[in-house]
């Protein structure tokens, strides 16, 4: 039966497979790569898992996870968990124990465990089910956009039975049309609007050249949450992420604007800043093609219930039948266009604290940022040092910024730096990670050095975790301050080039590297001085 599983998935178009082989997902793992299915082998079940769902993120397609029962599954719930609360289109291939094998140390509930952190608990019923069974698992994960869980017990993978010749994978959902009223609707807030501005999330990331010409015509600003970071870059009327990350500038525009539109942006605390960045008079709309996500975080004005798309090309037809057709100014002002020539955090001046020893984690964001090439993928891992990355490094496209921090774990960020690299091999890969997470996540070096992939990795190294040390100012911190590692080294062992960064100078390294074959990866070990706590960690903190 596992082969009649691996023909499926590769005739339904998955083509790339990441994980950990152990005796229950070997046979299953090896009729996917017979039939063509890529495998990327992982060191750690979640570091597979993460490296599917960013591979998944940044490619619009199913990626798939082969996992062994058991303590496979549950080394990777933490990735599990994180696509699914990033509604990631991924399908996790759990083998399982056989329902007589009672006294199995494999035996545990995986239904129970794939549903107890939101994924969608599937099974191979029987041998003659497979074929069923598999499809609808794929039609979930991308038509709802889930991460399956696909628990394939051992007894029935060893059925004998034919593999049907072909398979044709079922058709996808139409995009959902909104309706005429809350187009009608949202068309006269638009026109009665004279500071609109428009926040597109990870529903939008599909639409970016739908949503500027309709903030080209009403006189919109364009803004982003942190996951579709990147759709707007180049746009001079874009004020990049909004929420924590945002700039002082951007901040401010958005504080004034008179109606601010959600597009498949959840308008959550992050992005929204607790709220404190809508106005108290600000007219509030939220577009989803869910609609249990509409006015899920906040009270809303006007739900719309649409594909992103749909909405924005509908608005713009129904706003050209009603004006003379010229575009509004808006908020697209002379005055406007002045504050945004500055509006980025690197032209936004700061004391440079770098020492001898340490250097300013904004100083070494800018230098990077300066010494890269504009085509890259720029994967950031959680922590507080994870604004400056985010915020100092520009990226090309949505396609250029992988964000894993739905379910806010640390040491998912090297894993999300290789299925990123994966997706868009023709890009630098960038892999920011805070020293905690990347000694949490360092199996995965191997895996960089294995698979030959050109990234540099960047560790934001202040020997702590800095989120809780920041955050417990007045406390005992002997549990979350560590001794200075010398994480450089490790990465030579691994077989990355590798260098310890106190200074701008120490950068001389990335050039020489750039210019070079770029045969093996090149970790930048960067010993940070103390921010006293990032402004973006400062703002969540301030309102828990």
């Amino acid at each position: 039966m596992s082969e009649v599983v691996g023909h499926v998935l590769a005739e339904l178009g998955v083509s790339r497979v990441f994980g950990v082989v152990g005796s229950g997902n070997f046979d299953l793992t090896n009729a996917l790569r017979a039939k063509g299915v890529r495998y990327v082998a992982a060191r750690h079940e979640c570091g597979a898992t993460t490296m599917a769902d960013a591979y998944a993120r940044m490619t619009d397609t199913v990626a798939a996870v082969s996992l062994h029962q058991g303590c496979g599954l549950t080394n990777a719930l933490t990735g599990i968990a994180e696509a699914a609360k990033s509604r990631t289109p991924l399908l996790v291939l759990a083998a399982d124990t056989p329902g007589a094998s009672v006294l199995s140390n494999f035996r545990v509930d995986q239904d129970a465990l794939a549903t107890a952190v939101g994924a969608v608990a599937e099974r191979v019923h029987t041998p003659h089910s497979a074929v069923a069974d598999t499809v609808r698992a794929f039609r979930t994960a991308r038509d709802q956009r889930r991460c399956v869980v696909l628990n394939l017990p051992l007894d029935i993978q060893a059925a004998e039975i034919a593999a049907p010749e072909a398979v044709t994978a079922p058709m996808a959902p139409d995009a959902i049309r909104p309706g005429k009223q809350a187009v009608s609707e949202l068309v006269t807030l638009l026109a009665e609007s004279s500071r609109p501005v428009f926040v597109a999330g990870r529903g939008a990331r599909g639409s970016g050249s739908e949503l500027r010409a309709l903030a080209e015509s009403v006189g919109a600003l364009l803004t982003t949450s942190a996951v579709a970071h990147g759709l707007f870059s180049g746009d001079r009327w874009a004020l990049g992420i909004s929420g924590g990350f945002a700039s002082p500038t951007a901040a401010e525009l958005i504080t004034e604007a008179d109606l601010i539109i959600g597009w498949g942006c959840a308008l959550n605390m992050w992005t929204m800043r607790h709220g404190s960045l809508i106005g108290p008079n600000t007219t509030v709309v939220q577009v989803d093609s869910e609609h249990s996500a509409l006015g899920a975080h906040r009270p809303v004005d006007l739900r719309v219930h649409g594909d992103v798309g749909e909405t924005a090309r509908d608005v713009l037809l129904a706003s050209s039948r009603v004006g003379d057709g010229a575009p509004r100014v808006g908020y697209r002002t002379p005055e406007v266009a002045q504050r945004l020539s500055t509006a980025r955090w690197r032209d936004v001046p700061f004391e440079d604290r770098s020492t001898a020893e340490r250097i300013d984690p904004r100083t070494l964001s800018i230098a990077l940022d300066d010494l890269l090439p504009p085509e890259r993928i720029v994967a950031v891992d959680s922590g507080n040092f994870m604004g400056y990355p985010s915020a100092y490094l520009d990226v090309p496209d949505q396609y250029g910024f992988c964000f894993t921090q739905a379910f806010q774990s640390i040491g998912l960020g090297l894993a999300t730096a290789i299925g990123s690299a994966l997706a868009h091999p023709y890009r630098l890969p960038v892999a920011a990670l805070g020293d905690g997470g990347a000694l949490m996540g360092i199996a995965e070096l191997e895996t960089v050095v294995r698979l030959g992939i050109p990234m540099l990795i960047v560790i934001y190294d202040d020997h702590a975790y800095g989120a809780e040390v920041h955050h417990f100012r007045d406390a005992d911190l002997g549990a979350v301050t560590f001794p200075d590692t010398d994480i450089a080294a490790l990465a030579r062992g691994a077989g990355c080039e590798a260098a310890v960064v106190r200074t701008v100078a120490d950068l001389d390294i990335v050039p020489k590297w750039l210019a070079g074959h770029r045969n093996t990866p090149l970790l930048l070990d960067a010993k940070i001085t103390s921010d006293g706590g990032s402004w973006w960690l400062q703002e969540a903190f301030a309102r828990h």
